[in-house]
């Protein structure tokens, strides 16, 4: 009885949202989770970073075998990339624990940051194509020695800034491995972007549960609507029209991230 009392239905409604977009794009866990979890419902910055990275953790874990299933996962970059962001996330979270996260202050500046990555995230959605199309002869001349070594600097990017602000993932991630892998069919982009997205955002969530900023009920509360929302959104990947769904997710991160800049 305690454990239902526990659950939270506007958690659980955000958690199936998030997840079903997840699940079709590959974004929008930190970049609509963690606003959610700040704007509508006052949770503090830090914890919902940490909480929201260990239920994207969960969620694309659930996404990661759906996509493994459906044979949409390119492994050799997942593990490139994941060769430059594990380190970068155990260094980020060093850094964080020696210049602390609790006070007001912190709190503010962790605001700032996502709200500037949220403003990036939608200038990538909303500028996708046209950057793709402008550098496209440029990466054309990329050798497969570079495409790796630049897979592993765009693992540190995102690294670092997934941990400070549980943004960047998804739709950076996706943008990334978009202009380094042009050939590759989007399914197995995103598919390769959200199994990339586990171990980055386990280690990072655990970090953040060490330095004491993640709230468990909370958390069971997103996952009970995640969970279910990241199946249905794997399996309809490619069944809805991406630009579509693009364009509604930049408008809202603009204007969320609007907010929290200013």
């Amino acid at each position: 009885m305690n454990l239902l009392a526990a659950i939270k239905p506007l958690y659980v409604l955000s958690g199936f949202v998030v997840g079903l977009l997840v699940g079709q794009t590959g974004v929008g866990g930190g970049s609509l989770m963690t606003p959610i979890l700040v704007l509508m419902f006052g949770i503090h910055p830090a914890t919902a970073v940490g909480t929201d990275l260990l239920y994207a953790s969960a969620t694309k874990s659930v996404g990661t075998l759906v996509h493994g299933l459906n044979h949409t996962v390119d492994w050799r970059i997942v593990a490139r990339l994941a060769s430059g962001s594990v380190p970068a996330t155990v260094i980020t979270l060093l850094a964080i624990s020696h210049f602390g996260i609790g006070g007001p202050g912190s709190g503010r500046l962790i605001s700032l940051v996502l709200g500037i990555m949220l403003l990036l995230t939608a200038l990538s959605l909303i500028l996708r194509s046209r950057f793709l199309h402008l550098i496209g002869p440029t990466l054309d001349r990329i050798s497969p020695r570079q495409a790796v070594l630049l897979t592993v600097l765009t693992g540190v990017m995102l690294g670092t800034l997934v941990t400070l602000s549980s943004v960047g993932a998804g739709a950076l991630g996706v943008t990334g491995l978009l202009m380094l892998y042009p050939r590759l069919p989007m399914k197995v982009i995103v598919g390769s972007d959200i199994a990339h997205a586990v171990p980055l955002t386990l280690i990072a969530g655990v970090g953040h549960w060490w330095l004491g900023s993640v709230d468990w009920t909370m958390l069971g509360s997103l996952l009970v609507g995640s969970i279910p929302g990241i199946i249905l959104g794997s399996y309809l990947s490619g069944r809805i029209p991406e630009p579509a769904l693009r364009s509604v997710l930049a408008a809202v991160l603009c204007i969320v991230g609007g907010r929290l800049v200013f």
